[in-house]
């Protein structure tokens, strides 16, 4: 799935170190309370070089989590951003997956974070296809999971936090023991929330659903892009609750994330989805999706930074 080298290079607190030298004290706050925020950005091989997908985009995030955590980044989003192209620079990356983490380090313990100082750290390394190396040609096999995702005002489900990664662990763990690539959540209420890692669309009748905010989601990136896509393509896109029993009867169904992309659904629960395999929707947009990755149509959103501008 991933492969590190402890010979490459982190940015950590605004300097480079060796991989394998950019450790952590034990008892720092972010290990025994998970007081981190981050997130996940792709670099792509592109006919300009190595080309960052929503790279401004994903550091704003970031930074709204750490906002909401009341942890003040020390450095302006601008240092960060170059920081995230300096990294593959660095360790002469074409393709990698680059991971920005802001955490509260060594100083005390107990719940109050407020005397640990925040910390900065950036790594890249490269890494495949994330739900499997046919999932987006031939789609996944997924289930419902008995897990649920947290209540609004438990934790904030717009944050990408570490803690709120516990959840999503549960999630695969039971998922991959069961036979299943991923697991999808429902709500507090009963309705479609997300996967462990990923946002979730559904195809019925020649329209596009899929959870709004409100369902504890996370406000994917490439959901907003799939979202962008379709509606250049002329299809309608729905953001309302949805009940777990439309995810069966839908044509299509497919996860939109970094890691995993545009990845095609062709089963939950062991019933097809569809005819069983990627739809002529789902492929329409992961088709798009990656010509302008690849280079192969026009970047009209400025969806991509060179790494080498």
């Amino acid at each position: 799935m991933s492969s590190f080298n402890e010979n490459s290079y982190l940015w950590f607190n605004g300097e480079f170190r060796l991989w394998k030298d950019a450790t952590i004290h034990v008892m720092s706050h972010v290990v025994h309370y998970g007081s981190s925020v981050f997130e996940g950005i792709r670099c792509y091989d592109n006919p300009r070089g190595p080309v960052i997908f929503r790279l401004k985009e994903h550091i704003r995030r970031m930074y709204r989590s750490a906002k909401i955590y009341r942890m003040e980044i020390p450095y302006p989003e601008e240092t960060v951003v170059q920081a995230c192209k300096d990294v593959i620079v660095k360790n002469q990356l074409s393709e990698a997956y680059i991971r920005p983490i802001v955490f509260r380090g060594y100083h005390s313990l107990g719940v109050d974070p407020s005397a640990c100082p925040v910390e900065v750290v950036i790594g890249a390394w490269p890494w495949g296809k994330y739900l499997g190396s046919t999932a987006l040609e031939e789609g996944v096999d997924v289930c419902v999971s008995t897990w649920q995702k947290f209540r609004p005002n438990t934790l904030p489900a717009m944050a990408k936090s570490g803690g709120n990664y516990l959840n999503s662990q549960l999630v695969k763990l039971e998922a991959k023991i069961n036979g299943f690539v991923e697991g999808i959540l429902l709500d507090s209420n009963g309705y479609i929330s997300e996967g462990s890692g990923e946002n979730i669309f559904l195809v019925v009748d020649g329209k596009m659903y899929t959870p709004p905010y409100s369902a504890s989601i996370l406000p994917g990136i490439t959901r907003n892009s799939a979202i962008q896509l379709a509606k250049e393509l002329g299809i309608e896109v729905i953001e309302t609750f949805i009940p777990r029993e439309m995810l069966y009867i839908a044509d299509e169904v497919f996860f939109t994330g970094t890691a995993a992309e545009i990845t095609p659904i062709r089963s939950i629960d062991r019933i097809p989805i569809g005819k069983g395999k990627p739809g002529e929707i789902t492929l329409a947009i992961q088709k798009r999706f990656f010509d302008i990755i690849r280079g192969d149509a026009e970047d009209k959103y400025h969806w991509l930074t060179p790494v080498n501008s």
